[in-house]
């Protein structure tokens, strides 16, 4: 039973190498078919048929490839959420008088346009933010054990 399987995997392998060379065969002869006298052509044509560009061949049209790139635009945020705010030292001075005048995070989000994590770490990188307090925590109360008196000595 195994041999018959095996025999039928190496007749297997041999008709699909022989679909292989025919259908490369079939490839080499298509732009010829279709009035190309090399296969660049018929991609180029292809291609513009298709409307795409050529991949680039080798790593130097690459390089020149995306060195013609235009640079992109930046993207639109999604909806419902606001444009990222570039933190400037405007800002973060801001941040430190409204701090130092005694608002709340949330009021200097609101007043400077950013988000209250984002106050939250410029007034760390200024130092304005108090360390928590470490409250002591109170260790276990010790557990009483009291000797019990046995006539006995211990079995063994």
């Amino acid at each position: 039973m195994a041999q018959d399987t095996i025999k039928q995997i190496a007749e297997y392998k041999s008709r699909l190498a022989s679909l292989e060379r025919d259908l490369f065969a079939q490839l080499a002869r298509l732009p010829a078919d279709y009035g190309f006298a090399t296969a660049e052509e018929f991609i180029v044509a292809f291609n513009k048929a298709k409307g795409t560009k050529p991949a680039p061949k080798a790593a130097k049209a690459g390089k020149a490839a995306k060195a013609a790139k235009a640079p992109k635009a930046p993207k639109e945020p999604k909806a419902g959420r606001k444009a990222r705010v570039t933190i400037t030292p405007e800002i973060i001075a801001q941040v430190k008088s409204l701090t130092e005048a005694g608002k709340t995070g949330k009021e200097i989000a609101k007043a400077t346009s950013i988000s209250v994590p984002t106050v939250q770490n410029i007034k760390k990188k200024l130092g304005l933010v108090s360390a928590p307090v470490a409250t002591e925590v109170a260790a276990p109360a010790p557990v009483a054990t009291e000797a019990v008196a046995t006539d006995s000595a211990p079995a063994v």
